[in-house]
């Protein structure tokens, strides 16, 4: 009866032993969602304000008070703001202003990119502004003729920064801002 019993566990044993023989069981890295957006497609804005340019067909464009717009990508969760001004001999204040607004993100920016803009025939002169890291904005440009016109522009996501998980959104606006600002024309 011993025997048997010894036997059986034998058995037992060697059954486990075998059925546990597995690849350990490895847990799946966290991973972020891919996203891919189609190909953007410009068309002129142009209303009654003394300003257009083109800006993705894909967005929402809304006029505020004083010829200020704000552009809405719905699906990115995100608005870029324009704001327009007469230039009235304060062109120094406005370019401070603007200098100012971009620069108070660098508590949070691991880097801010300047890239400064001249198109001499449209008489159309600026700084777009590219901010890295968890800023609340990631991307800011100006743009005047110096002696009537000055736009500024920024970008908002509706979401605390993560600047890992919304880079291919804020690429995505990044490039249709730098358009909205190369084929800025004053009327």
């Amino acid at each position: 009866m011993i025997k048997k019993t010894v036997g059986f566990l034998a058995i037992i044993m060697l059954l486990i032993s075998a059925s546990s023989c597995k690849d350990d069981a490895l847990p799946k890295p966290a991973s972020q969602l891919r996203l891919d957006y189609p190909v953007a497609k410009y068309a002129l804005f142009s209303n009654h304000c003394p300003i257009e340019f083109e800006m993705n067909e894909d967005a929402i464009i809304k006029e505020e008070k004083k010829c200020g717009f704000t552009i809405h990508y719905p699906k990115m969760k995100a608005t870029i703001y324009l704001t327009y001004k007469t230039v009235n001999k304060n062109i120094d204040s406005l370019l401070r202003d603007a200098q100012t607004l971009t620069y108070k993100h660098v508590i949070k920016a691991d880097d801010i990119l300047e890239q400064p803009y001249i198109n001499n025939d449209k008489k159309v002169y600026g700084m777009f502004y590219q901010v890295d890291g968890n800023a609340a904005t990631n991307a800011q440009f100006y743009a005047t003729d110096s002696i009537k016109h000055f736009v500024t522009g920024s970008v908002y996501f509706y979401a605390k920064p993560k600047f890992d998980s919304i880079m291919p959104a804020a690429d995505y606006i990044k490039n249709d801002m730098q358009r909205l600002l190369e084929t800025i024309k004053w009327k």
